[in-house]
């Protein structure tokens, strides 16, 4: 089982860019591996609690409960509006979530994991954490980042972290796939020794924050947000402490990727969460790997509501349409690096490698077939060097795709699509199938230059489906060969439309964007 996961989306605020690239990335690499021949299961979905929540909530006048459940459909409605299919959804008001907290904490505090202690010290509203010396910056102040930073003197439970933080550095100098990329492991390692002997406070008290997972222990405390939001990853596949139910261990097989954005690998993922699985029990061979993504930024800036450049990925799916948005996402950014977000960049992506380069191979492939051969895909005669050489291309960036896409690098993957692409809108050039239509003599060289286009679509179409599911499906229909998309990516040998097979009428799948009606 190939076992995929995004971080959950905090619901103090409204879907934006960030989310949109982080779960389409998931469909893609979850769809992906489908089409390897894997099982998968991707498992998405929102954090509810907080104290951020319960402030937004009582400045609106409404409860925590009604907040996080208008905030949740915002994300839900826009997974389904760009194409984004999950197996296993997150909600941490749960109740099964709320019993995987409560037996998890329960466990650690009768193992002596959990301790409770009186403490004074600042505390950060925005990042809902008590902050040390080592977070001010060289002037000795508590940065912008931060937001409203308070000094809070009150009792709390903690968790032993620093129990474990040995062993997590040794894991990780010795592990070279547990951060991806792998240049991301350097700042995790760095910040381990800057928290040695630094352990997790995991509540707060009820007279601060009513809105969380009461602790099972002491009535008087909830837990804090980071120790709920994380446990999700293992309670919404079926674990408990016990081990009783068969589910968990049919989905937690192999190490499962979770992929984060790099904000949160330090502390919460690449310090809190594997401190916790080692503390709860979990095999180094079971430790998750965190592929960690970059931002999109504009200009060079960070996305953020005070600058007022964020970006509405529901706007960019109803202006410009899901596809376009999904294959831009994931093919201008290369994963685990910034990027910066570029609306002329998305228009010319789509417009050139997709209506221009493939919509102008599916135009010479099935529009010239139907026209010059009443849509009968068949060849004859022996293979020229361009033949041949057409078939290398294709090998060659299939192999470089699947390369690619294996290590989670879907920009490049799509870069040896479209170098295949227009390997064959050169190669229509040179054999000219509109001249050949001409002269009769010339039949069986036309039938196999437009098999040769045709086959290519076939196969691009399989190739791109992780990315754009629905076009690859109208390019299948065309086609005529609805079993392609049942094909699997070792399946893919020269030869998937047979000889004397009729296509269906072709459609425009990849209309050009029109900026000036855009704007109109």
């Amino acid at each position: 089982m190939f076992f995929l996961t995004t971080a959950i989306d905090y619901t103090n605020g409204s879907p934006h860019i960030g989310h949109a690239y982080e779960k389409v990335l998931a469909d893609v690499i979850a769809r992906y591996r489908r089409l390897c021949g894997e099982e998968v299961f991707f498992l998405t979905g929102v954090d509810q609690h907080g104290q951020k929540v319960q402030q937004t909530a009582e400045k609106e006048g409404i409860t925590p409960a009604e907040f996080v459940a208008r905030t949740t459909s915002k994300f839900s409605s826009l997974w389904e509006k760009i194409g984004v299919e999950y197996d296993g959804w997150a909600e941490t008001v749960d109740p099964r979530h709320k019993a995987c907290v409560q037996a998890i904490l329960s466990d650690l505090y009768a193992r002596d994991q959990i301790y409770k202690k009186s403490y004074k010290g600042h505390y950060s509203v925005r990042q809902e954490q008590f902050l040390t010396d080592r977070d001010r910056d060289e002037a000795g102040n508590f940065g912008p980042e931060w937001g409203e930073v308070t000094e809070i003197e009150e009792e709390n439970y903690y968790f032993k972290l620093s129990d474990h933080t040995d062993w997590l550095k040794n894991f990780l100098e010795q592990s070279p796939d547990t951060i991806l990329p792998a240049f991301r492991k350097a700042e995790l390692l760095n910040a381990l020794d800057r928290n040695t002997g630094t352990d997790l406070c995991i509540s707060r008290p009820k007279d601060r924050l009513t809105w969380g997972i009461e602790l099972p222990f002491d009535k008087d405390f909830v837990t804090y947000v980071w120790f709920d939001a994380l446990i999700n990853y293992i309670s919404f596949v079926g674990y408990t402490p016990d081990d009783t139910l068969p589910e968990f261990a049919e989905i937690w097989t192999d190490r499962p990727v979770h992929i984060i954005g790099k904000d949160i690998l330090v502390p919460a993922h690449g310090i809190y969460w594997l401190a916790m699985l080692h503390a709860i029990g979990f095999t180094d061979e079971k430790m998750p790997q965190l592929l960690v993504h970059g931002w999109w930024n504009i200009r060079g800036e960070k996305m953020s509501k005070s600058l007022g450049n964020i970006i509405d990925p529901v706007e960019l799916a109803d202006t410009f349409g899901s596809d376009a948005l999904r294959y831009y996402l994931v093919r201008d950014i290369h994963t685990g690096k910034d990027s910066d977000f570029d609306l002329d960049r998305l228009v010319m992506l789509f417009n050139t490698e997709l209506a221009n380069e493939l919509g102008n191979l599916c135009n010479r492939a099935l529009n010239m077939s139907k026209r010059f051969t009443d849509g009968v895909i068949s060849f004859g005669g022996s293979l020229t060097d361009d033949d041949k050489a057409l078939q290398q291309s294709l090998k060659e960036n299939t192999e470089a795709y699947r390369k690619a896409m294996q290590n989670h690098e879907i920009s490049m993957g799509l870069e040896a699509l479209n170098r295949h692409v227009v390997h064959c809108n050169q190669y229509a050039e040179r054999m000219k199938p509109w001249e050949l239509n001409k002269n009769l003599e010339n039949k069986d060289r036309l039938a196999t230059v437009l098999h040769h286009l045709a086959e290519s679509v076939a196969h691009c179409a399989i190739l791109l489906s992780p990315v754009l599911p629905e076009a690859s499906r109208k390019l299948t229909a065309q086609l005529n060969l609805p079993k392609l998309n049942d094909l699997k990516l070792d399946d893919l040998e020269w030869g998937l439309i047979p000889t004397g097979h009729e296509i269906e009428k072709p459609q425009p799948v990849f209309p050009r964007i029109d900026t000036r009606s855009k704007e109109a």
